[in-house]
């Protein structure tokens, strides 16, 4: 079995490569597919569900991860591009989707975000400069996760309802995206001018 060692910090055990959170993190990948297989044929209520499941692995791989020192070179890899791959690819789905209450800009913008932070922690981590999650990234996600979550809810179950909360939902999403973009960007500077 392949080993990898927990963090960069040399005092720290080995942990093997196939680790709880990775096996979670390579579920939340498969699931993110059969996810996109459901929206794409209208089986909402479906999508709603793994959305769900999905989601909540997230959290649930970062807090074994730390909680029982499982961090490994193959989760910081994976977890991050499992959660950029589940919400750009269901707020893209969503954007397709009529009264969906997404409109295709908030798809854009939410990608573009993901993208930028993507491309500032290659540069630093090249560089060797932890660039590590912010609590605004942390809940830049939960907001957007309970977006997209209201948002397969709507399209499953029509309750007119929610067409408000959804709407201040998305909306909070945009404002969230944006705000940890810049407080990204802004952290990045600072690290780039050290």
């Amino acid at each position: 079995m392949a080993i990898e060692t927990a963090t960069s910090d040399s005092q720290r055990p080995a942990v093997g490569l196939w680790t709880l959170p990775n096996q979670l993190t390579v579920g939340r990948l498969a699931l993110s597919v059969v996810l996109f297989f459901c929206m794409g044929y209208g089986a909402y209520a479906a999508s709603f569900v793994i959305f769900i499941v999905a989601a909540s692995t997230d959290w649930l791989d970062g807090y074994y991860a730390r909680r029982y020192g499982l961090v490994t070179t193959l989760g910081r890899i994976l977890d991050p591009f499992a959660d950029k791959l589940i919400i750009c690819g269901t707020f893209i789905f969503l954007a397709a989707i009529p009264g969906s209450g997404v409109a295709a800009w908030v798809a854009v913008l939410i990608m573009a975000r993901e993208l930028l932070v993507t491309a500032l922690r290659g540069l630093l981590e090249q560089r060797g400069i932890n660039f590590s999650a912010e609590m605004s990234g942390k809940i830049k996600m939960v907001v957007q996760c309970v977006a997209a979550g209201m948002s397969l809810f709507l399209l499953a179950f029509e309750p007119s309802w929610l067409i408000a909360p959804l709407t201040i939902a998305v909306w909070a999403a945009v404002v969230m995206t944006v705000y940890s973009g810049l407080a990204y960007i802004l952290r990045a500077r600072r690290l780039f001018a050290e």
